[in-house]
């Protein structure tokens, strides 16, 4: 039987309630890979990625979708701090599960500038791509900015990721991030 896993590719900069938004709407799939960015593709400051590893096993948590799971694939994968394509991402699942049917999740920023992505034509005829918007118009830059200025961030992500957020001195955040 074939293995339906959607790839759920984010900065999780810190996780959001925009990212549950989407994640609640693939419960169809067998398996949602978490994957979040070894490196930005265009260089944007992040959190430690180990630390946003921790904040996306708190949000899975939190969330209790059973189909949920982070991938550490781009460490995995990574040369140096460069970044990793969708391309070679999904080029690499497929060989690690090559029965598995994948489906690469976009938000629509994204999907609407696909074309610009590495390779866009080879993952259009080799994978399924699903532009899947966000309901809830929360992004991680406002959580950013609340904890910058010192404000609550409770009504913006998961009890235990604003929990960890709040309490953890090692997620460094700077107003231009």
């Amino acid at each position: 039987m074939t293995t339906s896993i959607a790839v759920f590719g984010s900065a999780f900069n810190p996780p959001s309630l925009g990212h549950k938004s989407v994640l609640e709407r693939l419960w169809h799939f067998d398996r949602v890979l978490l994957l979040p960015s070894y490196a930005h593709a265009w260089g944007k400051a992040m959190i430690d990625y180990d630390a946003r590893c921790e904040l996306v096993e708190a949000f899975i948590d939190d969330l209790a979708l059973p189909n949920l799971e982070l991938s550490r694939l781009e460490k995995e994968m990574a040369v140096g701090d460069e970044s990793i394509t969708t391309f070679a991402v999904l080029t690499e699942l497929q060989t690690r599960m090559p029965e598995a049917e994948l489906t690469f999740v976009v938000g629509p920023d994204n999907f609407l500038s696909f074309s610009k992505f590495y390779k866009s034509d080879e993952i259009l005829s080799k994978w399924q791509i699903l532009a899947c918007p966000e309901t809830v118009k929360i992004r991680s830059t406002i959580i950013r900015d609340n904890i910058v200025k010192s404000r609550s961030i409770s009504h913006l992500t998961t009890k235990k990721v604003a929990r960890m957020l709040t309490d953890k001195a090692h997620y460094s955040f700077r107003e231009h991030d």
